[in-house]
């Protein structure tokens, strides 16, 4: 635990220097010749926060400013969106935000691609814990192009992790949600669809600060929730799926979604019709469900280090083994930080669930805090610190051995994680790193019978994304 608790404040409290990787393995066309002063458009606040004459290359739909990259709205000259606040689905996180991709501009079209491949020894702890080998990953293309008045992006997310989990899901001690062969997933961290999004998103400008946007997903993301916990920088090296999933942003892939809303300036106002139900034990079909769940989402960005947000869905029989409606309600703020040889994010986010099931009424919340330092260029130290309730954690036979008659028993859990990696290896085109990690935890002693007095888990992997580069051109 002294170990847990050291890293826990080397990271929430550091202050060295640090750079992320962004915009990986590119290539683009000759930048447009600089305009006169007359001419050049009047900069977005991300482009001059904090920045003495920073380079600016235009290359028409994206334009690249000091150490960020923005894409053009439109054909509007001034209202342009950094590309560091595009999170998952429809989210903002800081605009400073580190982006491992690739990209290259193809005509009128700039393509990305984005991905993460983990692969490692699981070992979870105590009496309910197993020892498999797994790998987590994404792949995640995307292209974006000026269209009429407006600007479309398309996007698609897959994951191999139906082939790459072991039966039933990863191991993963007290987290539950969703369900195999028919029984609910309990100490298992359910498997990634195949699909995980196929969307589209057209965003017309309105003046220089504000604008509308439309996103359909089929599977897409509703505004719910912080940004998905793969995509947070705060969460980069950590392999795991916090507890509180199912409580914060486990709505990241819904088969069926239309988000609308505006932006101005450091705000934006969205709301969804969705499909609120999880998705089912198939991971490789395309499900079809009433849209019938909906939610409203504000967000808040202060400066470019910074992303706040607040959100509220009434989500319809998520579950199909356990009928009944979900009340979510979310708050999270994220921040990142440059730094001359790395990089420092962190976020605190807050899930309630006010859940109704035949008839008994239950308030579910989950607490994180999590941090990743990069620190000379190569280096990572991360922790997670969580606490969750869970009411599904034992089945009829260990409440009978228990001595516990209520069906769905809450019980406080902490999880608290540690951990660290380093490049190996690093190109242009790949970053390939080692780490390991390992996670203490605090629950009722009533549940000692079941994962014994004091489980510890841990983790080792090596991890595979596009490779760091310099945005100097």
């Amino acid at each position: 635990m002294k170990y847990v608790v050291l890293c826990a404040a080397l990271v929430l409290a550091a202050h060295s220097q640090i750079v992320f990787a962004q915009h990986e393995g590119h290539t683009m066309p000759p930048p447009k010749p600089a305009a006169t002063p007359g001419e050049k458009p009047a900069p977005s606040p991300e482009m001059t926060e904090n920045r003495s004459e920073p380079a600016h290359m235009d290359h028409g739909i994206f334009v690249m400013h000091g150490d960020q990259m923005f894409i053009r709205l439109g054909d509007n000259e001034s209202n342009l969106m950094p590309m560091g606040r595009m999170g998952s689905g429809t989210s903002w996180q800081p605009a400073s935000s580190p982006m491992p991709m690739w990209h290259k501009q193809s005509g009128e079209w700039l393509l990305m691609f984005h991905y993460n491949f983990v692969a490692g020894i699981n070992r979870q702890g105590g009496p309910r814990g197993v020892t498999k080998f797994e790998s987590a990953n994404w792949f995640m293309p995307s292209a974006v192009r000026r269209a009429g008045p407006g600007t479309l992006e398309l996007r698609a997310m897959f994951s191999a992790e139906p082939f790459t989990f072991p039966p039933g899901g990863s191991p993963l001690l007290f987290q539950t949600g969703e369900s195999y062969k028919g029984q609910p997933l309990i100490d298992r961290q359910h498997p990634h669809d195949l699909f995980m999004e196929l969307s589209a998103t057209y965003t017309v400008p309105i003046g220089e600060r504000a604008s509308w946007f439309v996103y359909g997903g089929y599977p897409g993301e509703p505004a719910l929730g912080p940004n998905a916990f793969m995509h947070r920088a705060s969460a980069s090296e950590n392999t795991s799926a916090p507890l509180s999933h199912h409580l914060q942003d486990s709505t990241h892939i819904s088969f069926g979604v239309v988000t609308t809303g505006f932006t101005y300036r450091l705000f934006k106002l969205e709301g969804s019709v969705f499909n609120g139900r999880e998705p089912g034990e198939n991971r490789y079909n395309f499900e079809a469900h009433p849209w019938n769940s909906r939610s409203a989402r504000l967000w808040f960005a202060p400066n470019s280090n910074w992303s706040i947000q607040v959100s509220h869905g009434f989500l319809k029989n998520p579950e199909a083994l356990e009928p009944g409606d979900v009340r979510r309600t979310t708050a999270s703020l994220s921040y990142n930080r440059s730094l001359q040889h790395g990089n420092w994010a962190s976020s605190f986010i807050w899930g309630r669930n006010h859940e109704s099931h035949s008839g008994e009424i239950f308030n579910l919340n989950g607490y994180v805090a999590e941090s990743t330092l990069k620190f000379l260029d190569r280096n990572y130290i991360y922790t997670r610190l969580e606490l969750v309730d869970k009411n599904q954690l034992l089945r009829a036979a260990d409440r009978a051995r228990l001595g516990i008659a209520a069906d769905h028993p809450s019980f406080r859990i902490g999880a608290y994680t540690a951990g660290g990696a380093r490049d190996i290896w690093n190109t242009e085109r790949t970053s390939v790193a080692i780490g390991s990690d390992v996670t203490f935890y605090s629950k009722p002693s009533i549940l000692d019978p079941v994962y014994g007095s004091n489980p510890v888990s841990w983790k080792v992997f090596v991890r595979l994304r596009p490779g760091p580069m310099s945005m100097t051109h």
